[in-house]
């Protein structure tokens, strides 16, 4: 029979929901893997794999191959208690065999792994037999010393401060040279209208002059084909381009690397487009020396990157707000306890400060008035009211005495309690309601479902269908150039028709794509 073991993964770097389909969608594919559920707001994915055919190592590395970020997450172990120690003293590979093989005799350790150039030792022990502290022990009795790894306790994989900060830079850059391009375009607007009616009316010549001359300036060409107005609106949208435009064109890199198209894709190739087809049309017209001056679609990229890097930063502020809710859970574990040594009759004989992590099952703990209850256990000394107000929202303070049951991460009023440990590490019912709330990020609604696997079929449609609408427009315009005149409006009359048929398609095309590029929006 083939065994299923799980394993928890950290992933960074997930946006969306396409994301998470993209890493559910290739992950499933692999030998070895029995089933994958990715959290978005967690960032975390749980596998359940053949350990026979594939590892963790192995399954964060294709995670990561798909450009997210990805760590095995080691103290996820259902079970088996997980030691990771740094261990200090060893010099050659006899330490290490030294340390491996002491371990492995001693009852209770079921696998053991030192590694010389990191330092580290990586133990596997059941919880029943032997506990983390009798571990560290048995190394230091060896003659090396050992310390915990610390773990990142602060929940800083759920932090969106760096991204907040990122999009909001990106929507700032944009926005500022965003609001001069636009304002120009509607200023040409404005002022083509005013001179249509002017023509219209067949008004005094003073006034059309008058017209005429405020919108000269920004048609004026300092080069035969290149006018005032565009090479503003060029250099206005070099920036955004480049500041604005940069994370999209790294995540998007990234899933072309592994042929797969999501929301960056899009944004990168419509504003890319409309930015190369506007520069290819000014060097064109600036080749032939054209007197008209060539549409440009400068201002697409600035617009478009200004809405899309807002609606991420908005995001990212929404998800931090989810995640900020389980840091503060999180944050509620105390980080270190006292563990005391009872002698006969409950006679005090020695305390010492330990990680939460070397508490063990049967430990006797110490909690003096106002500290934290580092595990579940229950009281065998003392008398006190603990305020539980923080797990079980109950606002009174409940009153403790020998044999009540405390719970980790509640706050001890006035008294002194001696405690025995219950439930120790990832047992704890407070780990657990952070895990539960994790589950809860990590399950779908069926009708998200449904949304993660549209968003991946949506990105090469909305290619399609404006390489279509390209070719459509060629070969209507080539059919009947009635059509594309009626709607091409302000069209030079000196081109050929053929490239007015080009331009025309061109722009249609590219407006599908412009239009589409919000795929977000699409499958709010």
């Amino acid at each position: 029979s083939k065994t299923i073991s799980k394993c928890y993964v950290q992933v960074t770097g997930m946006t969306c929901a396409s994301c998470v389909a993209n890493i559910e969608r290739n992950l499933r594919r692999e030998d070895g893997i029995h089933s994958i559920l990715v959290a978005l707001m967690a960032g975390k994915a749980e596998v359940r794999y053949n350990p026979a055919v594939i590892h963790p190592a192995a399954i964060a590395e294709l995670i990561r191959e798909l450009g997210f970020g990805a760590t095995v997450m080691e103290n996820c172990g259902e079970g088996d208690g997980i030691l990771e120690l740094v261990v200090r003293g060893m010099t050659c590979a006899s330490c290490v065999h030294k340390i491996e093989s002491t371990l492995m005799k001693t009852n209770g350790v079921l696998y053991c792994s030192v590694a010389l150039a990191t330092n580290k030792a990586h133990i596997k022990y059941d919880p029943e037999a032997i506990g983390p502290r009798d571990v560290i022990q048995v190394i230091k009795d060896l003659g090396f010393t050992t310390s915990l790894v610390k773990k990142d306790r602060s929940a800083s994989h759920l932090d969106h401060k760096q991204e907040i900060r990122q999009w909001k830079r990106s929507f700032v850059v944009s926005l500022v040279f965003c609001i001069p391009v636009m304002g120009l375009m509607i200023y040409m607007m404005v002022m083509d209208s005013q001179l249509a009616d002017a023509h219209a009316h067949h008004n005094t010549s003073s006034e059309e002059m008058e017209v005429l001359h405020s919108s000269m300036v920004l048609e004026y060409q300092l080069l035969p084909g290149l006018s005032v107005m565009n090479l503003l609106s060029f250099l206005l949208c070099v920036p955004v381009q480049v500041c604005g435009g940069w994370h999209f064109y790294i995540q998007a890199s990234r899933a072309l690397r592994h042929s797969t198209a999501n929301m960056d894709v899009l944004v990168v190739l419509a504003t890319s487009i409309a930015f190369l087809y506007s520069c290819i049309i000014l060097l064109v017209a600036v080749a032939e020396r054209a007197k008209v001056n060539p549409v440009t679609f400068f201002d697409t990229p600035p617009m478009l990157l200004v809405f899309i890097s807002l609606g991420r930063w908005l995001e990212h502020v929404a998800k931090g707000k989810t995640s900020e809710a389980l840091a503060r859970l999180i944050s509620l574990q105390a980080t270190e306890a006292t563990i005391v040594t009872l002698g006969p009759d409950n006679v005090l004989l020695s305390e010492e400060q330990v990680d939460v992590e070397l508490v063990q099952r049967g430990d006797i703990v110490k909690v003096v008035p106002g500290g934290k209850f580092p595990v579940d256990g229950r009281v065998i000394e003392g008398h006190s009211m603990v305020d539980e107000s923080l797990i079980t929202g109950e606002a009174m303070p409940v009153t403790k005495k020998p044999g009540s049951t405390v719970i980790a991460g509640s706050i001890n009023q006035n008294g002194s309690l001696l405690i025995s440990a219950t439930h120790v590490g990832a047992d704890t019912t407070l780990s657990q309601i952070v895990k539960l709330v994790e589950e809860a990020q990590t399950s779908k609604a069926p009708i998200q479902q449904f949304a993660d696997k549209l968003s991946g079929y949506f990105v090469p449609f909305i290619v399609a269908v404006s390489v279509v609408t390209l070719f459509a427009w060629i070969i209507i315009g080539f059919v009947d150039f009635e059509i594309v005149e009626k709607y091409f409006l302000g069209y030079n009359k000196s081109l050929s028709a053929a490239e007015v048929i080009v331009r025309f398609a061109f722009q249609a095309s590219i407006t599908v794509l412009c239009i589409a590029c919000p795929c977000s929006l699409g499958l709010a």
